[in-house]
């Protein structure tokens, strides 16, 4: 047996290109840890090969299977429905801090399908607890000066 690893080194953009690569070495099964896009990338380039995946969101709204009893196709694999968890999240926030009315929330926009999850289901939490929802990108290290700028700037704006 032998493994082949590949890593997009945070770069979303390569994931086409590295599944492709994996396709044409003829690989017997795609193992796509933890990322949507990734697996994405996977589905697109292949039908015959197995992929096997971890998300954290629902498989089923991403595009990535049929249904989860009956996956269909050549993918199938594992979520923890991480992404169903923002909204309970944010409820425990509310009962820890119930004076607060606005929070933000950091999403990394280079992982659109998780992004735009994470995002719709702290909108409808926020909206359901009366709090300001504030969406913040950072899609790298180098992003987060800016983010934690802007998070103090809201703070101000809010207790001003």
């Amino acid at each position: 047996m032998a493994i082949e690893y590949h890593w997009a080194e945070d770069r979303y953009d390569r994931f086409p290109e590295l599944a492709a690569d994996l396709v044409r070495s003829h690989v017997s099964v795609i193992f796509e840890a933890a990322s949507t896009p990734g697996t994405l990338a996977a589905k697109a380039a292949t039908a015959t090969i197995p992929i096997v995946f971890f998300v954290g969101i629902d498989p089923v709204q991403a595009g990535l299977v049929a249904s989860l009893n009956r996956p269909g196709g050549n993918v199938t694999g594992v979520t923890n429905f991480n992404n169903q968890l923002v909204s309970k999240r944010l409820q425990l926030l509310h009962e820890v801090v119930p004076r607060a009315t606005a929070v933000a929330l950091l999403v990394n926009p280079a992982s659109a399908v998780l992004a735009e999850a994470d995002t719709r289901s702290a909108e409808t939490a926020a909206r359901t607890l009366g709090l300001q929802l504030h969406v913040l990108h950072a899609s790298s290290e180098r992003d987060f000066d800016a983010v934690f700028a802007n998070i103090i700037q809201l703070a101000w704006a809010v207790l001003c």
